[in-house]
């Protein structure tokens, strides 16, 4: 099996940081120990845009699509250290990029699973974006895990 993790080098909600069938992937490679006690620590196997995943067509079983979801953070804001921002202007068009990349590296019978914080942009808009509807989910807290078939 071959998995993909788009946009978490922190690894973060992975039990085993190392799992052996996942490549991490993120834009950033980035180390600070804030003096809150946060350690923001992201050291990807590959660094890459999400836009522009660069594998090939057909190549992963999984993949877990963690984009960022903020689009109001200070330079300074230990969320946008720790999770990146996305453009208030192209997120809409970013994210529908990642996702169409996403699909197009998914096996055909591959599974995406798709993690979104609505606090500052809502799932459904983001959803909308996507132009197709995942076939489960979360829906009792503002961070929601959906999942989608690659289908064609």
């Amino acid at each position: 099996m071959k998995i993909l993790d788009v946009c978490c080098g922190s690894r973060m909600f992975w039990y085993d940081k190392q799992e052996e069938h996942t490549t991490y992937m993120d834009v950033r490679r980035y180390h600070e120990e804030l003096p809150t006690g946060h350690v923001v620590d992201v050291d990807p196997d590959v660094q890459a845009d999400f836009r522009n995943l660069p594998f090939d067509d057909n190549t992963f079983d999984l993949i877990v699509f963690d984009p960022p979801h903020l689009i109001y953070a200070g330079p300074n804001s230990w969320l946008a250290k720790k999770y990146g921002k996305l453009d208030k202007e192209s997120w809409p068009e970013d994210l529908k990029r990642g996702f169409d990349e996403c699909r197009r590296v998914l096996k055909p019978t591959g599974t995406l699973m798709f993690k979104w914080n609505e606090d500052q942009i809502k799932f459904r808009d983001v959803i909308k974006v996507f132009g197709r509807k995942p076939i489960l989910g979360d829906r009792r807290s503002k961070t929601r895990w959906s999942v989608f078939l690659k289908g064609e």
